[in-house]
């Protein structure tokens, strides 16, 4: 629904925004939420978590000099805002589609995204190391990374933070306090307080005082310094932050311009040590239904802006996730050392549905990945049966976990990997493409992949009967193909596939949720005359040698199908063919995979029909490959 917007109508970038008066801010930034609301309805996207900080977003453009001033957005899901006032509201309406805006930052979009973000706790790190170049350059600008409370359960914020604490020279954090995890709402007092606090006249005074102070005997230095802190902590509750290097300032109120405008203006000047400014929001502020439905209004759909109802299209089957998480909950129904680990994504995951089964047996770890797998190895070591169930982009977050303390050790830890390969409109930040290369080459990893729900529900079976090793089965995200799901799973063997189909000519083996393409591709392949065999290959690790060494004996052209990158499925299929001399008898194989490319956001659909993995593209590959090895052989060639 259309609405007036005339002063955000006179801001193209943030040089006109620092135009307005200071007493024009709280309208410009009704005027921004409104557009923020307006578009994300037609678009779906983030919205709850932008929504909270329109005003924040209104106040650091305002006060700094975007983009000579860097202002880094961590993960990025809250930028609509940001994208707005940074000459990208024209294309607004484009988010998340195909040849549009990312949901997210990104560096080749604009010069106002200086660093590229999706995954969470990477802002102090980049805006540090912005800093640090900064300086060795001589220049003067200043750096503010904004990071939520959420992603302050990442290791990696801490790290950022201890690693800059004794720089002492000019690095801002904006914590976007938005859950009152940390600190309560807060008023006028203590916005003063923030104020007074972030002033020159009280940072010099407070510098004077501890350079007087250290002028005093040991002891009485010692105890001065406590006083200190300790004074300071009971106005600020920034003892742990003070703890790290960091002057802090806060909490104030993220919604108050009046407070948080000449808070940053305070911050800005202050060039010799690093500042933490507390700010509180409310997710979803300025739009009732997300304020009463926080976590249903973090990513939606398509909605009506006056009843808030989504459009969500009615699901033809089943998700992937959802089956995992059923059947999940059957395996702790039967076995009371099974517990699910989640790394802050519990409905993401479906762990949400066990949490309420089992809510003692349920660990959200938060944004912590790497602690996550460790946690889980150390329940696999006391003889529990732990799943971490964590999408395939973000176990990339705790690869040394996965090798030294579950792999290396040999401990039977399950990752049940959501969002395996390409998902549509988070595009590459979130696509799951690298995990069947980075697992499989780890010594003790057995991998799978569920070609269907049906599959899924053995899968998760297996893998909680399984404890020889540390096993992974990957699903992709979305809704199933429809398929009964069986009502007693079946236990796997491991290293086994299966024939779905027989033919003579081609033989397309097929590992993971391509399966059904494969089996859509051997119809048009029959139609054409060439009789196909599809394989579902189950095992990525152990492969199933026999049958793989007989496909290959039989048919005159083998194409391998994977929605992962190069140096998964197929090169293990390829490294096992060349070890038995197979590849030395003029096989015909190729390995269909994700291009060696980070693939924009764009409908599933479109992203596969680019990555040549639809059941027409795989018929192609192989009618071409076909009809080469016709030719070559009538050539008198192999």
């Amino acid at each position: 629904m259309p609405v007036d917007t005339p002063l955000l109508d006179k801001v193209t970038l943030p040089q006109d925004l620092r135009a307005l008066e200071r007493s024009q801010l709280t309208q410009f930034a009704d005027e921004l939420r409104a557009e923020v609301i307006d578009a994300v309805s037609v678009t779906g996207g983030h919205l709850g978590a932008g929504l909270g900080v329109v005003e924040l977003t209104t106040a650091l453009h305002y006060v700094f000099d975007t983009p000579t001033d860097k202002i880094i957005w961590d993960v990025g899901h809250q930028c609509y805002p940001h994208k707005i006032l940074t000459g990208r509201r024209d294309r607004i309406r484009t988010l998340r589609q195909k040849d549009g805006l990312s949901g997210f930052t990104k560096r080749t979009e604009s010069e106002y995204d200086p660093f590229g973000a999706a995954h969470a706790a990477t802002s102090i790190s980049a805006a540090l190391g912005m800093a640090v170049a900064r300086d060795l350059r001589g220049d003067v600008n200043r750096v503010v990374a904004v990071i939520g409370d959420g992603s302050m359960s990442a290791g990696m914020a801490y790290e950022a933070m201890n690693n800059a604490g004794d720089r002492g020279k000019q690095l801002t954090v904006i914590l976007n306090d938005n859950d009152m995890s940390i600190a309560p709402p807060v008023g006028a007092m203590s916005a003063y307080l923030a104020r007074v606090a972030s002033s020159d006249k009280y940072h010099a005074f407070r510098n004077l005082a501890k350079q007087l102070a250290k002028r005093l005997p040991k002891g009485l230095y010692t105890s001065a310094e406590k006083f200190e802190e300790y004074g300071r902590a009971f106005v600020t509750g920034g003892t742990m932050f003070e703890e790290l290097g960091f002057y802090y300032v806060g909490p104030i109120d993220g919604h108050n311009l009046d407070h948080l405008v000449p808070v940053l203006e305070n911050v800005r000047e202050l060039t010799d040590a690093p500042v933490m400014v507390h700010v509180v929001t409310q997710k979803g502020k300025g739009y009732a239904p997300a304020e009463s439905a926080a976590d249903k209004y973090h990513g939606v759909a398509k909605f009506d802006v006056v009843s808030g109802k989504q459009h969500k299209p009615k699901p033809a089957a089943p998700s992937y996730t959802s089956v995992f998480a059923g059947q999940l909950i059957k395996e702790a129904e039967r076995d009371e050392r099974v517990v699910g680990i989640t790394a802050a994504m519990p409905s993401g995951t479906g762990i949400d549905k066990f949490m309420e089964r089992f809510p003692d047996r349920t660990f959200d770890v938060g944004i912590a990945e790497q602690h996550a797998v460790t946690f889980a190895a150390g329940l696999a070591a006391e003889g529990m049966v732990p799943f971490a169930a964590i999408y395939s982009t973000f176990l990339q977050r705790a690869y040394d976990s996965v090798v030294h303390d579950v792999a290396l050790q040999n401990l039977p830890v399950r990752f049940a990997l959501d969002r395996a390969g390409l998902v549509g409109a988070d595009g590459a930040t979130h696509a799951g493409a690298f995990d069947i290369a980075y697992l499989g080459c780890l010594p003790n990893m057995v991998l799978m992949a569920a070609g269907d729900e049906a599959e899924l529900v053995h899968m998760t079976h297996t893998a909680a009967a399984f404890d020889e090793h540390p096993i992974a089965f990957r699903f992709p995200r979305g809704e199933g193909q429809g398929l009964e799901l069986p009502l007693t799973p079946q236990l796997l063997e491991i290293g086994r596939g299966r024939i779905l189909r027989e033919g003579a000519k081609v033989a397309l083996i097929a590992y993971g949720g391509r399966l059904a393409e494969c089996l859509k591709a051997a119809d048009l392949l029959g139609m054409r005359g060439l009789s196909t065999t599809v394989v579902d290959a189950r095992f990525a690790k152990p492969l199933d040698e026999d049958l793989i060494a007989r496909v290959a004996a039989d048919h005159e052209v083998v194409l391998t199908v994977e929605e992962g990158s190069m140096g998964g499925f197929g090169a293990a299929v390829l490294h096992f063919l060349a070890r038995i001399g197979q590849l030395d008898k003029g096989l015909k194989i190729r390995t269909l995979t994700l291009p060696d490319t980070y693939q924009d956001q764009a409908k599933p659909a479109d992203m596969y029909a680019e990555a040549k993995l639809q059941a027409e593209n795989i018929a192609d590959a192989a009618i071409v490959f076909f009809q080469g090895v016709a030719l070559a052989t009538a050539d008198g060639g192999v």
